[in-house]
């Protein structure tokens, strides 16, 4: 089927409407209906039609994403006793993502996580970034990809998916070379959100993208993700002085970082200045075969597994949320409230010579995959 690209002045006639009960952020299991994929105006932004596109597969899951920012708003998923739930933090309304700067769900970019000083150096010329983290340049700078109005492309109005595309222009934000860029979201009939990121540039430059999805697999945010179980199949880790690695790898083996079995998030989080915020070396070696980190909660039975091909995964608990974001459903968003795991390739790699290469060379492709995958535990 031909694409179908949306402009973003006006919505077109032969796009599905979320009328008559279809689809919104509560989701829809048994729907006799079930629309792949349906599509509704959510607003103006930089004079940018801005739209929210709901992907549903009839097997449990409703994910709702944006064009602002490249977003995933939402994803509802059955509890073991069938009650519909949101699994991740985000917001009902466009207006709260423009008022509020915790990426929930944001595609980041050019690179996420942090680089020291806002600066790195490539081909003998040093360039500067935005510091809009404390010294430190963090996620893309001021008005990274998560700020912007994405095009919006169908690929096949059958299926449950959704391409957006961005062009970074040279310059942007401090870094070289116009960037071309597309995310493509999938929802499979296995209830895995697939991920792609692909880019080209014109100049070298750096890249490091990731998706900044906040889980709590409760479904309820007055229940902290502190009882949740994680895993992860990392052996390492990158210590962090100021949150910018060191540049050695330490082997988290008696340590609190040792998730290679199961434990509760909370079991040793006061020994990690109560806080993780660090970045995994993962074993899997770029393999999306191999399971490269869980996310569990016994309560709901609710199992989170993510795949990558990248290197890393930067494990965050919300240290920082304190209740006076308030998400879906009027929950306040508290400390503690979620877990990200945004696949990656380290921090500081521009300035960490030891770390996987993030340069992108004319003629280079950018390629990277995530899924994430929930299901009931057996």
């Amino acid at each position: 089927m031909k694409k179908i690209i949306l402009p973003l002045l006006a919505l077109m006639p032969l796009l599905w409407s979320c009328q008559n009960g279809t689809n919104n952020n509560q989701g829809s299991v048994a729907s006799k209906d079930v629309k792949p994929l349906t599509v509704k105006d959510w607003g103006t932004f930089d004079n940018k039609k801005v739209f929210q596109y709901v992907l549903e597969n009839g097997k449990g899951s409703v994910v709702t994403l944006s064009n602002y920012g490249a977003t995933i708003t939402g994803w509802t998923f059955p509890d073991k006793a069938g009650n519909e739930s949101q699994i991740l933090i985000g917001f009902d309304s466009l207006a709260d993502y423009l008022k509020h700067p915790p990426y929930f769900g944001a595609t980041i970019g050019r690179f996420g996580n942090r680089i020291a000083k806002g600066k790195f150096s490539l081909e003998g010329k040093e360039y500067s970034l935005a510091t809009n983290d404390g010294p430190n340049h963090l996620h893309g700078g001021n008005a990274g990809f998560d700020k912007v109005v994405w095009d919006a492309i169908i690929p096949d109005s059958s299926k449950s998916a959704i391409d957006f595309h961005y062009v970074s222009k040279d310059g942007e934000e401090g870094y070289p070379g116009n960037l071309d860029v597309t995310v493509h979201y999938v929802l499979t009939d296995d209830n895995e959100l697939k991920i792609t990121y692909d880019a080209t540039t014109d100049k070298p430059t750096i890249i490091n993208m990731t998706n900044h999805a906040y889980f709590n697999l409760s479904g309820n945010l007055e229940n902290t993700i502190l009882d949740e179980k994680f895993q992860i199949n990392a052996d390492q880790y990158t210590p962090v002085s100021n949150l910018i690695p060191t540049g050695k790898l330490a082997p988290v083996k008696g340590t609190a970082f040792d998730f290679t079995t199961p434990h509760t998030i909370g079991e040793r989080i006061a020994q990690t200045d109560s806080c993780y915020d660090h970045n995994f070396v993962l074993n899997t070696g770029g393999d999306i075969s191999k399971v490269a980190a869980t996310l569990s909660d016994d309560k709901t039975g609710r199992v989170l597994s993510a795949y990558t091909t990248q290197p890393g995964i930067q494990f965050y608990t919300s240290c920082y949320l304190d209740g006076s974001l308030i998400a879906h459903n009027g929950q306040k968003a508290v400390k503690f409230a979620a877990a990200t795991l945004e696949t990656q390739h380290f921090p500081d790699s521009p300035n960490q010579p030891s770390f996987p290469s993030v340069e992108l060379k004319p003629g280079e492709k950018y390629h990277q995959e995530t899924v994430y995958k929930i299901a009931l535990e057996k």
